[in-house]
């Protein structure tokens, strides 16, 4: 999990992977349908029964739902049985409910500390409570051998910005140390503001989460990568960071992870602060270089060694899938895709003794929507003209792998996918007066989200969390960046009877209270009716896509338009 931004900035390799297949002509104005169906007449999802479903998915009966267990085994059957029972096509063309996901198991263990030494000193950090490491290497054990230590800014290289943390300084073989985020960057004419035209101002961009970093470090032959934590620019707290030391997840590769660093971690605020004074400098001052363009890697002057043994399993993991198949002979090989992932973290480290990491908002409550609002397509008048795939995807939790290996291996053709919907947790504190868009402005989507709240009375407002990456922490990002209209709320913040403060204390305390915790349950304050009415628009949004006489659109500048554009040459 979970949320977004909305204009972002991706290295151009990345926004052109994507299909050839031919796609019909998009329009050059936002599409809506001719009368559309009003949001009255529509089915409603019945509250009761959505509560229902997250009970079931989020109880200990299935022991946190995690990608290669026995929680998987009782997960992927309860959905298989709940898509079966609504009379929906098995949503595979082979005739199942199901795609396989090659996955790899990775369970760190220390078999030798991170130490650090230089300058006649060394210093041993504590295993999880000041690093937290693994390595994607498919094999026993993976080392760092008194490798140097550099200090890099933000790790990020970025053309379209006019930036590089590297310069021209090599890497390889080093083991590097960034700051998590991407560079905020005061403006030039009043610095007490930031620059929105770099990395997005406030908003996070693709360069700051932390799969980039250690992409990038790959990419350049880093022999180990840490990233500084931080609670507010990582959107979390070291905690959660440290809940994830058991097994992790990772596709099935033909290099067997070993184009990876050898060491990727975390260190916490404290750790890296006494390894920047071992090195005789200050964090807070290394921090104010990083953010300018000028900025060059600091040799440290030290040097690190680290064994991890790692223990590693296969599985076949399941994306779980189901279609309705549109009415309309000329457009039901066209495809519009409801997502969301049923994982979470199965059984781990206890918390105040409880260590089944139940996942009731993330994602079990998405799951159990995904599910509502097929019933509700199983039973809507007229039926759609397009075909709809209701999609529950794989590890989501481990790096959003299961959505990744959909949009590589695409059950239906991304060129013939209109657009995507995406739920990754629902609104469980009552009604708003407003939706959330992450990504606010991103594409067409809106102009349908808009009509449908409307007809509610609500308003669409921007992430207020902009800052925390959510754009790129599920799993609509990997089919944007595929070219996919793709669609993604989050809760509002204005909820009626309430005061302005409510909404984001829910928020801060779901986040530093429940978020990758045991203690995400459903609690006895949940009230529905909000994520009743988020249903409806989603649904909305979903039908009269599948109605409409043209397609959804990128808007114009946005960074996935060039992706979709390339789809439809010849």
């Amino acid at each position: 999990m979970k949320h977004t931004v909305a204009l972002l900035f991706l290295p151009l390799a990345l926004a052109a992977a994507c299909s050839r297949e031919p796609a019909p002509a998009a329009p050059a104005s936002a599409p809506t349908a001719a009368r559309p169906t009003p949001l009255a007449d529509l089915p409603a999802v019945d509250g009761a029964r959505l509560l229902e479903q997250i009970r079931a998915l989020s109880s200990d009966e299935f022991q946190g739902r995690k990608p290669g267990t026995e929680g998987e085994v009782r997960t992927v059957a309860y959905l298989e049985q709940q898509f079966k029972a609504l009379g929906l096509q098995p949503g595979n063309t082979d005739g199942t409910y199901v795609q396989d996901v090659r996955l790899v198991g990775l369970t760190p263990a220390q078999k030798r500390p991170f130490t650090v030494t230089g300058g006649g000193k060394r210093a041993t950090f504590a295993w999880r409570d000041e690093v937290v490491a693994w390595s994607k290497h498919v094999a026993d054990t993976a080392s760092i051998e008194n490798s140097e230590l550099l200090f890099v800014g933000y790790g990020v290289t970025a053309p379209e910005f006019d930036w590089n943390d590297f310069k021209d300084v090599d890497i390889k073989g080093k083991t590097i140390v960034v700051l998590v985020n991407d560079p905020q960057v005061p403006s030039a004419t009043d610095p007490t503001t930031l620059d929105d035209n770099v990395f997005g101002g406030r908003a996070m961009t693709y360069y700051g989460r932390w799969t980039y970093k250690y992409e990038e470090a790959a990419r350049r032959g880093a022999a180990g990568v840490l990233i500084v934590h931080e609670t507010g620019p990582a959107g979390y707290p070291f905690s959660v960071v440290q809940g994830n030391l058991g097994e992790r997840l990772d596709l099935v590769r033909e290099d067997k992870g070993m184009s990876r660093a050898s060491i990727e971690g975390w260190l916490s605020l404290d750790a890296a602060r006494k390894l920047m004074a071992m090195a005789g400098q200050d964090l807070d001052a290394l921090k104010k270089q990083a953010l300018t363009r000028s900025f060059r890697p600091v040799p440290l002057g030290l040097s690190a060694s680290m064994t991890i043994g790692t223990t590693a399993r296969t599985m076949a993991s399941k994306n779980v899938l189901a279609k309705l198949e549109g009415s309309d002979p000329a457009l039901k090989d066209e495809y519009v895709i409801y997502t969301a992932h049923w994982d979470h973290f199965g059984v781990g480290e206890p918390v105040d003794g409880d260590r089944i990491y139940n996942g009731a908002l993330d994602n079990a409550s998405g799951t159990a929507l995904v599910l509502e609002l097929a019933r509700a397509f199983t039973q809507v008048t007229p039926k759609p003209r397009r075909s709809v795939v209701f999609l529950l995807v794989t590890a989501e939790e481990q790096g959003l792998l299961g959505s990744a290996y959909y949009a590589e291996y695409p059950v239906y053709p991304l060129a013939k996918t209109v657009a995507v919907v995406n739920i990754d947790g629902i609104n469980q504190w009552g009604r708003t007066r407003d939706l959330t868009v992450i990504g606010l402005g991103a594409s067409q989507l809106d102009d349908y989200l808009r009509e449908a709240a409307t007809e509610q009375g609500r308003t669409l407002r921007p992430d207020p969390e902009s800052e925390k990456g959510y754009y790129y922490r599920s799993d609509h990002f990997n089919f944007a960046k595929k070219g996919v209209p793709a669609l993604y709320l989050d809760s509002g913040i204005e909820y009626v009877g309430k005061d302005a403060s409510y909404g984001t204390q829910k928020r801060d305390e779901y986040t530093n209270r429940d978020y990758h915790s045991p203690s995400d349950e459903v609690k006895e304050d949940w009230d529905l009716t909000g994520a009743v009415e988020d249903a409806r628009v989603l649904f909305a949004v979903g039908y009269r896509v599948a109605n409409a006489a043209t397609w959804p659109e990128w808007a114009p500048g946005n960074e996935f338009r060039a992706a979709r554009e390339q789809m439809r040459r010849p």
